[in-house]
């Protein structure tokens, strides 16, 4: 048996909101909000008596999506969002873009930074990553040239 698709990488966040207009300026379209609680849910996450909002990010392509959530009940336990890159069971998303520059400009309008420089990969990239709303990590990359054969 394999994998048939990723559905989503999920991110949870104090400001829903203001994760949500961070991502849509990145260019992730908002596909549905909503609050989620129930015994079910609590089920399945082992967080008993969650009561928590989430929001579902989609890609232009319509391939990935970004799940957001803001936990209402139970109070957050621990917090990793500015943890370095080589912490254990670290999570960083990556978009590719396709003009890194013009994308930093806009999304440091909202307060993302670059955490050390933009760098060249062999002519075929350029990338960075950045600290996006309450810190969490996000790789950005632009192609320089088109892959071959993909």
């Amino acid at each position: 048996m394999t994998v048939k698709r990723m559905d989503n990488v999920g991110i949870v966040v104090e400001d829903l909101d203001d994760a949500i207009a961070f991502f849509m300026e990145l260019g992730l379209s908002l596909e549905g909000r909503m609050p989620i609680e129930g015994e079910w849910s609590g089920r399945v996450t082992g967080v008993r008596d969650q009561r928590i909002e989430i929001a579902m990010m989609r890609t232009p392509d319509g391939h990935s999506r970004l799940e957001l959530s803001r936990f209402d009940a139970p109070a957050i336990t621990s917090d990793h969002r500015t943890a370095p890159v080589n912490s254990l069971g670290y999570l960083r998303v990556m978009f590719t873009v396709e003009d890194i520059d013009s994308t930093l400009a806009r999304l440091s309008k909202l307060g993302a930074t670059v955490v050390d420089e933009i760098v060249n990969y062999e002519d075929t990239y350029r990338l960075c990553y950045i600290r996006g709303p309450e810190g969490i990590l996000i790789g950005l990359a632009q192609e320089l040239k088109e892959s071959e054969g993909v």
